[in-house]
């Protein structure tokens, strides 16, 4: 199968999610800054979220432009993919209002561990059918800094337990590991 229908899908499903997330952005209802400080939890959380599906969409991007073709096993879990990077606007706003609390920060890292979970599977497809000795499996090699990212979030959600500020930190920093595109794909596309 041609993976043209499943790049347009995919960008329109992740378009619509920043989308939603957007729009959860509540108004301030006052004049002043003093307004806009309930809003900062809410916002950070936002950032945190549009880099995570930003950095999400970009490798999703440089992926399948390593590959030729999909199937349907493919589609499978590039759909289970798309699912829980759909729950990020709900584990968004959620942890915005209750960023100190310790269930709302504990989902928020569930659902960016089965995220990363799901990209790893799609990552695994797309390998199966092109080979180990393709582009893609040779940039992605052992994919250590995918494993780690996939440690640091469980490790993140057991210390919501204890000090959510913690996992918030975890957070933000797995989002700065992988803030630029994978240059190993890019690599390995123009070899």
């Amino acid at each position: 199968m041609d993976k043209g229908r499943l790049e347009a899908f995919s960008d329109g499903v992740i378009a619509v999610i920043i989308t939603i997330m957007v729009l959860e952005l509540k108004v301030p209802t006052g004049t002043d800054f003093g307004a806009l400080r309930p809003l900062i939890p809410v916002f950070l959380s936002y950032v945190l979220s549009f880099i995570y599906v930003g950095i999400y969409w970009l490798n999703h991007h440089h992926m399948l432009k390593a590959c030729q073709r999909v199937n349907g096993r493919v589609l499978l879990a590039n759909l289970y993919l798309l699912f829980w990077m759909s729950l990020i606007p709900v584990v968004t706003g959620w942890m915005g209002v209750n960023h100190r609390e310790k269930i709302p920060v504990a989902f928020y890292g569930v659902v960016l561990l089965m995220t990363g979970i799901a990209y790893l599977l799609l990552s695994r497809e797309l390998i199966a059918l092109h080979g180990e000795k393709s582009p893609l499996a040779l940039a992605l090699g052992r994919d250590d800094k995918g494993k780690i990212s996939l440690m640091l979030y469980a490790a993140a959600v057991a210390f919501a337990f204890v000090r959510p500020w913690i996992s918030l930190l975890i957070y933000a920093g797995i989002s700065l590991m992988w803030v630029l595109p994978d240059p190993r794909i890019e690599k390995q596309i123009a070899e």
